[in-house]
């Protein structure tokens, strides 16, 4: 089954839009190559999580919720990453720990 028109400019013609197809079809996989790449690269220099979240009141001046350990399911959308004496001196302060991950018994800290 041949579909190609028989005449000679119509197939030039053809062959200018392949072409030019093609070329579009080239750019568009060097385009998703690089944003590949890109997403790569962003993945691998993601600094690792942190140890332990401290999530934050509604308001800039409301007091801390709660603290987390840093891979808490629980842990809302306004959390900040703090190190180990940051999170031992807000369980001390009376800053509840999360229900679901302790961070209290991870940390080894015993109320009162």
């Amino acid at each position: 089954m041949n579909d190609l028109p028989p005449d000679l400019p119509r197939l030039r013609t053809l062959e200018t839009w392949l072409l030019l197809t093609l070329d579009e079809v080239r750019r568009a996989i060097t385009a998703a190559e690089q944003r590949d790449a890109e997403r790569q690269t962003g993945l691998e220099r993601r600094p690792p999580p942190p140890d332990w979240l401290l999530e934050l009141g509604l308001n800039r001046d409301a007091p801390p919720v709660q603290v987390h350990c840093g891979d808490c399911w629980n842990s809302g959308k306004r959390v900040k990453g703090i190190s180990r004496d940051e999170a031992l001196r807000a369980l001390a302060d009376g800053v509840k720990a999360c229900g679901a991950c302790r961070p209290d018994s991870e940390l080894g800290f015993l109320d009162g």
